[in-house]
């Protein structure tokens, strides 16, 4: 257990921490593919910021097909046999920035990271693992615990408090994604939004739904420790 006064710093992956080269998008096109024979563009299905739980329940809804749990669970099972394939093929990377803050914060006590994600933690850890940064984070929230994301963060408060043996006020909790998504996930919980303009939205996008804080990436370390450990 870690000394009283902790911060809790809750990262979303896809555009946030990491862009997966379409590895995903390839992913839910092979498995619609190959579990119900439908040949899948994405269109008109939101991607950004949504669970993976939602996307799949959306992309049996857009062709007609019974949103039961044993189809969700069949598309979502197709997903991440293909997504582990489709990883080595596609050309992601770890967002600029990314692995200096990630260092910076996990030599500090007083720190405790883990993920906040639309991901299955299945998902997660494929992706995560593949470009070297799975090992920076305790724990998560993730959509196999809620299709909602806005729901997300109360699991993710309530596991942080059985593990460290403390609560986490809003105030030292911070939720940061590339999404608007991630702003209202983070403002479900009272906590504290931290907004990088690396994903599909820009930061003039982003400012107007008015995080704590915006970046437009995470390239000047002390800036962004500045505002995520006040200094």
């Amino acid at each position: 257990m870690r000394a009283m006064g902790n911060r809790l710093f809750l990262f979303d992956i896809d555009g946030t921490l990491i862009t997966s080269g379409g590895a995903g998008e390839t992913a839910l096109t092979s498995a619609m593919k190959t579990r119900f024979g439908v040949d899948e563009d994405l269109q008109g299905v939101i991607l950004a910021g949504a669970t993976d739980a939602l996307i799949a329940r959306a992309l049996l809804e857009k062709h007609g097909l019974d949103v039961s749990p044993e189809n969700v669970t069949a598309l979502l099972d197709s997903y991440l046999h293909f997504l582990g394939k489709c990883m080595p093929d596609h050309h992601g990377r770890v967002l600029p920035g990314m692995v200096p803050v990630l260092e910076a914060l996990k030599a500090r006590p007083d720190a405790v990271l883990a993920l906040l994600t639309g991901n299955l933690v299945r998902g997660a850890e494929i992706k995560l693992r593949h470009y070297g940064v799975w090992d920076y984070f305790e724990f998560g929230a993730f959509a196999d615990d809620h299709h909602d994301r806005n729901e997300l963060g109360r699991f993710a408060s309530a596991r942080a408090e059985e593990k460290h043996g403390e609560s986490f006020p809003p105030e030292r909790i911070f939720v940061i994604g590339d999404t608007p998504k991630d702003i209202e996930c983070g403002r479900a919980i009272g906590a504290k939004t931290v907004a990088v303009a690396t994903g599909g939205f820009t930061r003039a996008q982003l400012e107007a739904h008015s995080p704590d804080f915006l970046f437009d990436d995470f390239s000047d370390t002390t800036a962004v420790l500045n505002a995520l450990t006040g200094g």
